[in-house]
Protein backbone atom coordinates (compact mmCIF):
# COMPACT_ATOMS: atom_id res chain seq x y z
CA UNK A 1 0.00 0.00 0.00
CA UNK A 2 1.59 3.68 -1.12
CA UNK A 3 1.92 5.61 1.96
CA UNK A 4 -0.61 8.28 2.38
CA UNK A 5 0.74 12.16 2.59
CA UNK A 6 0.01 13.83 6.09
CA UNK A 7 -3.29 15.43 5.60
CA UNK A 8 -5.05 12.64 3.85
CA UNK A 9 -3.61 10.23 7.02
CA UNK A 10 -5.06 13.09 9.72
CA UNK A 11 -8.09 13.66 7.49
CA UNK A 12 -8.75 9.68 7.92
CA UNK A 13 -7.70 9.67 11.44
CA UNK A 14 -10.26 12.16 12.78
CA UNK A 15 -13.23 10.23 10.61
CA UNK A 16 -12.47 7.44 12.11
CA UNK A 17 -12.49 9.15 15.97
CA UNK A 18 -16.08 10.60 14.62
CA UNK A 19 -17.14 7.16 14.07
CA UNK A 20 -15.69 5.88 17.66
CA UNK A 21 -17.67 8.85 19.26
CA UNK A 22 -20.71 7.06 17.58
CA UNK A 23 -19.94 3.77 18.76
CA UNK A 24 -18.99 2.05 15.62
CA UNK A 25 -15.43 0.46 15.55
CA UNK A 26 -15.63 -2.39 12.93
CA UNK A 27 -15.04 -0.85 9.58
CA UNK A 28 -14.54 -2.54 6.13
CA UNK A 29 -13.11 -1.90 2.75
CA UNK A 30 -13.52 -3.06 -1.32
CA UNK A 31 -10.66 -5.73 -1.48
CA UNK A 32 -8.11 -4.13 -4.50
CA UNK A 33 -9.12 -6.10 -7.10
CA UNK A 34 -12.91 -5.63 -6.90
CA UNK A 35 -14.67 -4.12 -9.80
CA UNK A 36 -15.62 -0.76 -7.96
CA UNK A 37 -18.73 0.16 -10.25
CA UNK A 38 -20.09 -3.17 -9.34
CA UNK A 39 -19.23 -2.81 -5.37
CA UNK A 40 -20.71 0.67 -5.53
CA UNK A 41 -24.07 -0.49 -6.41
CA UNK A 42 -24.00 -3.11 -3.66
CA UNK A 43 -26.39 -1.73 -0.81
CA UNK A 44 -24.90 -0.79 1.94
CA UNK A 45 -25.12 -4.03 4.32
CA UNK A 46 -23.88 -6.00 1.18
CA UNK A 47 -20.74 -3.87 0.78
CA UNK A 48 -19.78 -4.32 4.58
CA UNK A 49 -19.50 -8.54 3.28
CA UNK A 50 -17.49 -7.96 0.75
CA UNK A 51 -13.53 -7.69 2.45
CA UNK A 52 -12.62 -6.75 6.02
CA UNK A 53 -10.41 -4.27 6.59
CA UNK A 54 -8.54 -6.39 8.47
CA UNK A 55 -7.34 -7.69 5.66
CA UNK A 56 -4.64 -5.03 4.15
CA UNK A 57 -2.14 -3.27 6.20
CA UNK A 58 -3.07 -0.75 8.88
CA UNK A 59 -2.84 3.06 7.86
CA UNK A 60 -0.47 3.26 10.47
CA UNK A 61 0.56 1.40 13.78
CA UNK A 62 -2.43 3.24 16.08
CA UNK A 63 -4.95 4.51 13.18
CA UNK A 64 -7.99 2.58 15.07
CA UNK A 65 -6.68 3.29 18.48
CA UNK A 66 -8.87 4.14 20.99
CA UNK A 67 -10.02 0.23 21.15
CA UNK A 68 -13.67 -0.73 21.93
CA UNK A 69 -13.67 1.17 25.84
CA UNK A 70 -14.93 -2.65 27.16
CA UNK A 71 -11.73 -4.62 25.18
CA UNK A 72 -9.70 -4.38 28.55
CA UNK A 73 -12.50 -5.94 30.66
CA UNK A 74 -13.02 -9.47 31.43
CA UNK A 75 -15.99 -9.38 33.26
CA UNK A 76 -19.43 -9.38 31.01
CA UNK A 77 -21.21 -7.30 33.39
CA UNK A 78 -19.00 -4.59 33.69
CA UNK A 79 -18.16 -4.92 29.70
CA UNK A 80 -22.20 -4.50 29.27
CA UNK A 81 -22.08 -1.42 31.84
CA UNK A 82 -19.46 0.50 29.91
CA UNK A 83 -21.26 -0.26 26.99
CA UNK A 84 -24.47 1.25 28.39
CA UNK A 85 -22.16 3.97 29.15
CA UNK A 86 -21.07 4.83 26.09
CA UNK A 87 -24.25 4.41 24.43
CA UNK A 88 -25.00 7.42 27.10
CA UNK A 89 -28.51 9.21 26.50
CA UNK A 90 -28.52 8.55 22.70
CA UNK A 91 -28.57 11.38 20.08
CA UNK A 92 -27.43 9.58 17.32
CA UNK A 93 -30.61 9.31 15.06
CA UNK A 94 -33.88 11.29 14.85
CA UNK A 95 -35.90 8.59 16.98
CA UNK A 96 -34.35 10.47 20.21
CA UNK A 97 -36.19 13.17 18.84
CA UNK A 98 -39.48 11.68 17.93
CA UNK A 99 -41.05 10.39 21.01
CA UNK A 100 -38.98 7.78 22.99
CA UNK A 101 -38.90 7.85 26.40
CA UNK A 102 -35.61 5.90 27.37
CA UNK A 103 -33.01 3.83 26.01
CA UNK A 104 -34.10 0.04 25.90
CA UNK A 105 -30.39 -1.28 25.89
CA UNK A 106 -31.01 -4.97 26.85
CA UNK A 107 -31.47 -7.51 29.67
CA UNK A 108 -30.82 -11.05 31.05
CA UNK A 109 -27.72 -13.09 31.84
CA UNK A 110 -24.04 -11.27 30.51
CA UNK A 111 -23.28 -14.98 30.56
CA UNK A 112 -25.94 -16.34 28.59
CA UNK A 113 -25.57 -19.43 25.82
CA UNK A 114 -28.75 -18.32 23.84
CA UNK A 115 -29.35 -14.45 22.87
CA UNK A 116 -32.88 -13.31 21.35
CA UNK A 117 -32.85 -10.32 19.14
CA UNK A 118 -35.89 -8.35 18.06
CA UNK A 119 -36.67 -5.56 16.04
CA UNK A 120 -37.27 -2.62 18.69
CA UNK A 121 -38.59 -1.37 21.59
CA UNK A 122 -42.43 -0.96 21.55
CA UNK A 123 -44.93 1.33 23.63
CA UNK A 124 -44.52 -1.41 27.14
CA UNK A 125 -40.89 -1.57 26.76
CA UNK A 126 -40.50 2.10 26.14
CA UNK A 127 -42.19 2.38 29.60
CA UNK A 128 -40.62 -0.01 31.26
CA UNK A 129 -36.87 0.39 30.13
CA UNK A 130 -36.52 -3.33 29.37
CA UNK A 131 -37.26 -5.71 25.97
CA UNK A 132 -40.09 -8.01 25.51
CA UNK A 133 -42.42 -7.12 28.51
CA UNK A 134 -45.63 -6.39 26.38
CA UNK A 135 -47.80 -8.87 25.09
CA UNK A 136 -45.01 -10.32 22.14
CA UNK A 137 -42.64 -10.55 25.47
CA UNK A 138 -45.06 -12.73 27.33
CA UNK A 139 -45.51 -14.81 24.50
CA UNK A 140 -41.25 -14.62 24.48
CA UNK A 141 -41.53 -15.77 28.30
CA UNK A 142 -43.78 -18.88 26.77
CA UNK A 143 -41.26 -19.74 24.36
CA UNK A 144 -38.37 -19.70 26.42
CA UNK A 145 -39.91 -21.90 29.20
CA UNK A 146 -41.20 -23.97 26.64
CA UNK A 147 -37.50 -24.70 25.95
CA UNK A 148 -36.70 -25.65 29.72
CA UNK A 149 -34.96 -22.21 29.99
CA UNK A 150 -36.24 -19.31 32.33
CA UNK A 151 -35.77 -15.84 30.80
CA UNK A 152 -33.29 -14.74 33.19
CA UNK A 153 -31.15 -17.42 31.45
CA UNK A 154 -31.04 -15.97 28.27
CA UNK A 155 -30.24 -12.79 26.90
CA UNK A 156 -32.49 -10.46 25.34
CA UNK A 157 -32.20 -6.85 22.89
CA UNK A 158 -32.81 -5.00 19.97
CA UNK A 159 -31.62 -4.29 17.02
CA UNK A 160 -32.42 -0.46 17.99
CA UNK A 161 -32.76 0.78 21.35
CA UNK A 162 -35.45 3.44 20.66
CA UNK A 163 -39.04 3.08 19.80
CA UNK A 164 -40.06 3.96 16.99
CA UNK A 165 -42.83 6.33 16.50
CA UNK A 166 -46.47 4.29 16.30
CA UNK A 167 -43.89 1.40 16.47
CA UNK A 168 -43.01 1.91 12.37
CA UNK A 169 -40.30 -0.53 11.12
CA UNK A 170 -37.21 0.99 11.80
CA UNK A 171 -35.47 2.60 9.00
CA UNK A 172 -31.71 1.66 7.58
CA UNK A 173 -30.52 4.79 8.60
CA UNK A 174 -31.99 3.63 12.17
CA UNK A 175 -30.24 0.04 12.40
CA UNK A 176 -26.93 1.12 11.12
CA UNK A 177 -26.84 3.58 13.19
CA UNK A 178 -27.42 1.87 16.39
CA UNK A 179 -26.26 -1.55 15.72
CA UNK A 180 -22.89 -1.28 16.25
CA UNK A 181 -23.43 -1.29 20.07
CA UNK A 182 -25.40 -4.57 19.72
CA UNK A 183 -22.68 -5.89 17.85
CA UNK A 184 -20.21 -4.89 21.10
CA UNK A 185 -23.07 -6.84 23.44
CA UNK A 186 -23.13 -10.00 21.49
CA UNK A 187 -18.85 -9.74 21.38
CA UNK A 188 -19.13 -9.03 25.56
CA UNK A 189 -21.77 -12.21 26.17
CA UNK A 190 -20.33 -14.04 23.20
CA UNK A 191 -23.57 -16.74 22.71
CA UNK A 192 -23.33 -20.07 21.48
CA UNK A 193 -26.51 -19.36 19.54
CA UNK A 194 -28.74 -16.25 18.39
CA UNK A 195 -31.83 -16.26 17.51
CA UNK A 196 -33.45 -13.39 15.08
CA UNK A 197 -36.85 -12.69 16.05
CA UNK A 198 -38.30 -11.56 12.63
CA UNK A 199 -37.74 -10.08 9.15
CA UNK A 200 -36.12 -6.82 10.25
CA UNK A 201 -33.69 -8.43 12.77
CA UNK A 202 -32.71 -11.34 10.37
CA UNK A 203 -32.30 -9.16 7.25
CA UNK A 204 -30.42 -6.35 9.67
CA UNK A 205 -28.12 -9.09 10.83
CA UNK A 206 -27.35 -11.32 8.25
CA UNK A 207 -27.63 -8.73 5.34
CA UNK A 208 -29.91 -10.76 3.49
CA UNK A 209 -32.72 -9.44 2.01
CA UNK A 210 -35.29 -12.37 1.57
CA UNK A 211 -38.72 -13.35 2.65
CA UNK A 212 -38.42 -15.23 5.84
CA UNK A 213 -39.51 -18.55 4.27
CA UNK A 214 -36.66 -18.78 2.67
CA UNK A 215 -34.47 -17.43 6.23
CA UNK A 216 -35.77 -20.08 8.31
CA UNK A 217 -34.57 -23.39 8.49
CA UNK A 218 -31.25 -23.54 8.59
CA UNK A 219 -28.10 -21.79 10.54
CA UNK A 220 -26.32 -18.87 9.86
CA UNK A 221 -22.27 -18.41 10.56
CA UNK A 222 -22.54 -14.93 12.20
CA UNK A 223 -18.93 -13.88 13.21
CA UNK A 224 -18.41 -17.71 15.01
CA UNK A 225 -21.73 -17.62 16.45
CA UNK A 226 -24.49 -19.97 15.07
CA UNK A 227 -28.05 -17.72 14.70
CA UNK A 228 -31.26 -19.12 13.61
CA UNK A 229 -34.12 -17.39 12.55
CA UNK A 230 -37.73 -17.63 13.57
CA UNK A 231 -41.00 -15.43 13.52
CA UNK A 232 -41.33 -12.64 16.13
CA UNK A 233 -43.74 -13.03 18.84
CA UNK A 234 -45.40 -9.81 17.74
CA UNK A 235 -46.34 -11.71 14.68
CA UNK A 236 -47.11 -15.01 16.30
CA UNK A 237 -49.94 -12.78 17.96
CA UNK A 238 -51.39 -11.86 14.95
CA UNK A 239 -50.88 -15.49 13.04
CA UNK A 240 -50.94 -17.97 15.67
CA UNK A 241 -51.07 -20.48 12.97
CA UNK A 242 -47.50 -20.06 12.47
CA UNK A 243 -46.88 -21.30 16.55
CA UNK A 244 -45.94 -24.56 14.91
CA UNK A 245 -43.26 -22.99 12.58
CA UNK A 246 -41.74 -21.22 15.04
CA UNK A 247 -41.68 -24.16 17.67
CA UNK A 248 -39.94 -25.79 15.14
CA UNK A 249 -36.93 -23.46 14.47
CA UNK A 250 -36.75 -23.89 18.69
CA UNK A 251 -36.82 -27.31 18.74
CA UNK A 252 -33.34 -26.82 16.26
CA UNK A 253 -31.88 -24.16 18.80
CA UNK A 254 -32.85 -26.46 21.80
CA UNK A 255 -31.08 -29.32 20.11
CA UNK A 256 -27.64 -27.55 19.54
CA UNK A 257 -27.64 -26.29 22.76
CA UNK A 258 -28.73 -29.92 24.54
CA UNK A 259 -31.92 -28.20 25.77
CA UNK A 260 -34.95 -30.53 26.98
CA UNK A 261 -38.34 -29.45 26.99
CA UNK A 262 -39.73 -30.09 30.25
CA UNK A 263 -42.11 -32.35 31.03
CA UNK A 264 -45.94 -31.73 31.69
CA UNK A 265 -45.74 -32.54 34.91
CA UNK A 266 -42.90 -30.43 36.03
CA UNK A 267 -44.76 -27.53 34.44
Amino acid sequence: MPPLDAKLRQALVERIRFYHQLGIYDFYRRPATADRTAVAELEPEQREEVSPVAAAPPLEEDMFAPAKPEAAVTDPVKALRIIREDLGDCTRCVLHKQGRKQIVFGVGNPKAELMFIGEAPGADEDEQGEPFVGRAGQLLNNMIKAMGLRRKDVYIANIIKCRPPGNRTPEREECETCSPFLMRQIAVIKPKVIVALGAVAAKTLLAINAPMAELRGRWYDFRGTKLAVTYHPAFLLRDPRQKKEAWKDLQRVMKELGLQAPSKSAE
